[in-house]
């Protein structure tokens, strides 16, 4: 997974080289630092991208995203909004409509991560992050058998691991906040 993330990277530098003008590059440059964790790259190259094309859907997806997990989630939340409403059946909507639960997760809004995971589920029920945000959402609210059901959900459709050890988008405040919603709803490492 790193020398993918490597590459893509240095593609994505090599393409905005080529034409920094390409407000798309900018945007998967964006993708590729935030994937490595850096946030204030990846709103960077975001911001670059929707300054170039003010209508790029994919430019608000990944700037909402790089602001949930940099500590904005508010922020991101109103991103995400916009690219969903630029493109409501796009590419990325999967995620999208992922990461609006773990942005009102990171907000503290748990009734509304509930929610949001929740419309993510019934779109893309075979997507197993959503669940998990759902359980730790219905742990925090202490909703513990509805958590349970998420958690068990997420484990029967989630590749192993069930998390990962190390992913350096989060911040470690935020996945300690994860986690305690996780072990809220039963989970054990």
């Amino acid at each position: 997974m790193a020398e993918a993330q490597s590459s893509a990277e240095r593609l994505a530098h090599t393409a905005v080289a080529l034409d920094g003008n390409n407000a798309f590059a900018h945007s998967c440059l964006c993708f590729a630092l935030f994937a490595r964790g850096d946030h204030r790259g990846a709103v960077a190259e975001a911001d670059q991208a929707l300054a170039l094309s003010p209508n790029l859907a994919a430019g608000y997806f990944q700037r909402g995203t790089a602001l949930i997990y940099s500590g904005r989630p508010q922020e991101g939340l109103r991103d995400l909004q916009m690219s969903l409403k630029l493109e409501p059946r796009g590419p990325n909507l999967a995620i999208s409509l992922h990461h609006v639960a773990v942005g009102q997760y990171f907000s503290r809004a748990y009734e509304k991560a509930v929610e949001a995971a929740e419309a993510s589920v019934r779109s893309f029920p075979e997507y197993p992050s959503p669940y998990r945000w759902l359980a730790a959402a219905f742990g925090q609210l202490g909703f513990l058998e509805a958590a349970g059901e998420a958690l068990g959900k997420a484990k029967a459709i989630a590749r192993p691991p069930f998390l990962r050890q190390r992913t350096p988008w989060y911040r470690p405040e935020d996945r300690a906040h994860f986690l305690e919603g996780l072990r809220k709803a039963g989970w054990s490492e």
